[in-house]
Parts: C-alpha cells; sequence; structure tokens
C-alpha cells in the first residue's frame, strides 16, 4: 500500500509542478513537455532520478521526466555494453516500448472515435 502511496504522492508532484508552470507562466505545453523531458534526462546523468524512481516507482517513471530518465538509462547501459555504438541504440532500446505503445493506442482511439471540431 506504501507504494501505491508513494507513486500517487511524486506522480501528483510532478504534475502539479508541471500545472503551476502552464498557469503562472508564459510557458506553453509544449515547453513545459520538453522542459520535463530534458530536466530528467539531466537529473538522470547525474544519478539524481534514480532514488526518485526507487521512492516513487511508476509515479516518477511514468510522466515526462521518466522519458528523459529512461532515454539516458538505456544510452549509459549500451555505451557499457557496445561501447560508441551504444549512444546511437541505447536510447531506441529504452524507449520502443513505450513509444510503440502511444502510437498503436493514439491510432486505434482515432479509428474508435470522431473528432469533435
Amino acid at each position: 500500500m506504501t507504494a501505491y502511496l508513494m507513486a500517487f504522492i511524486i506522480g501528483g508532484l510532478i504534475c502539479v509542478v508541471g500545472q503551476l508552470l502552464m498557469d503562472l507562466t508564459p510557458l506553453t505545453p509544449a515547453h513545459v513537455l520538453v522542459l520535463f523531458v530534458v530536466l530528467g534526462a539531466i537529473l538522470s546523468g547525474f544519478g539524481l532520478y534514480q532514488p526518485l524512481v526507487e521512492l516513487g516507482g511508476a509515479g516518477a517513471t511514468i510522466p515526462l521526466p521518466g522519458f528523459g530518465h529512461a532515454l539516458v538509462v538505456g544510452t549509459i547501459e549500451d555505451v557499457d555494453k557496445y561501447g560508441f555504438w551504444g549512444i546511437f541504440s541505447g536510447a531506441l532500446r529504452a524507449s520502443a516500448t513505450g513509444v510503440m505503445a502511444a502510437v498503436v493506442f493514439g491510432f486505434a482511439m482515432s479509428v474508435i472515435f470522431n473528432p469533435k471540431g
């Protein structure tokens, strides 16, 4: 039960920060998206995001900073395993499942439902 609570709190706090950025600054949702992905990648590169993942679980891996974290972790793993060529394969390998799921489900929803407007 504690894991669910921590995931809810961590994920909720990430979303609150994003909402506050959109409400209180001139940043658009696209700016916040890019900011969160890059921030997750930078924090992961310095080893600061992994403790948040261990604390919050899915609450830290599913929001946008988690995508940046996955890109960096995958790249670091593949660089250790394959050397220079891991730079090109790591991010793709680590994020392929999530990207493919978004494409498939997005397509399915566009076929099932009619857009308004």
